[in-house]
């Protein structure tokens, strides 16, 4: 697997074939946001977006612990790295691409979470497609709590993820929920036991990695794209986005794949 020269001293990015990895990587703070993690994740989904061979994405955090939220220190202080102080100023609003609150990549995210995944952490897993959940996990959005707001978007996102009822609860009580919990609500995908969240990530990667790339990003476009319209104009602009896909040459593939029973070889065209 290659270490991506994008990588800053709080996140490290990796690339291995279709798949991207981004470790959140500041142990010593439970890999509280950083300047320098915050840089590293916004240039980590800029080349997720851009790359045209990278099919999904992978976040995770290092040391058994996912995210312990914002370090409000640390997020106002500049790296001292002077190539990162160069990227953050190159990179506008790096926090909220960082935080998956602006210019969300073209490619599924998926979330692999042990340990805390709290405050800015489960703003972070919000903002991703597809979450497996350590058992032992503890989630929450703790902002109201402690009279702040949650910044990242959860107030609007996490209420068109989840029954109201369940995202009012935790948003408005700013309790911690169990993996259990989270998974019964609908807000995580799958719980795991403790140390194997990254592993079946990774397969369940390597699934989205092995649909046509085209389809895949067609049907994550529609999805935003369409948010508050009504159904009739959500259908044109499904429409719009499917029939390329349909008319493409991935999809003649997976037909050839199909009838010759044999796995599909999607070139992305």
């Amino acid at each position: 697997m290659d270490v991506l020269p994008i990588s800053t001293p709080h996140c490290r990015v990796e690339r291995d074939g279709h798949v991207v990895i981004v470790t959140m990587d500041r142990q010593e703070a439970r890999n509280a946001l950083s300047s320098d993690m915050l840089v590293g994740l916004a240039s980590a989904w800029a080349y997720v977006s851009e790359q045209p061979e990278v099919r999904v994405a992978i976040l995770t955090g290092a040391g058994g612990t996912f995210c312990a939220g914002a370090d409000l220190k640390a997020m106002g202080t500049p790296s001292t790295d002077p190539e990162v102080q160069a990227r953050a100023a190159a990179i506008a609003n790096f926090h909220w691409k960082g935080l998956l609150r602006e210019d969300l990549p073209t490619k599924p995210i998926i979330c692999a979470v042990e340990g805390y995944a709290v405050a800015g952490g489960t703003e972070l897993l919000v903002g991703t497609d597809l979450r497996v959940v350590g058992e032992s996990a503890t989630l929450g959005l703790f902002e109201a709590k402690r009279a702040l707001f949650p910044m990242g978007g959860s107030a609007i996102r996490l209420p068109r993820q989840i029954p109201y009822c369940h995202a009012m609860d935790l948003l408005l009580t700013g309790r911690s929920v169990t993996a259990a919990e989270a998974l019964a609500m609908g807000l995580v995908n799958r719980v795991v036991p403790d140390g194997q969240a990254l592993a079946v990530a990774r397969e369940l990667a390597d699934d989205v990695a092995a649909s046509g790339p085209l389809a895949v990003q067609a049907i994550l476009r529609t999805y935003r794209d369409t948010l508050g319209l009504a159904e009739p104009e959500a259908l044109k602009v499904s429409d719009e986005y499917g029939w390329p896909v349909i008319g493409s040459e991935d999809a003649k593939e997976g037909a050839r794949a199909f009838k010759e029973k044999r796995p599909a070889h999607y070139q992305g065209r």
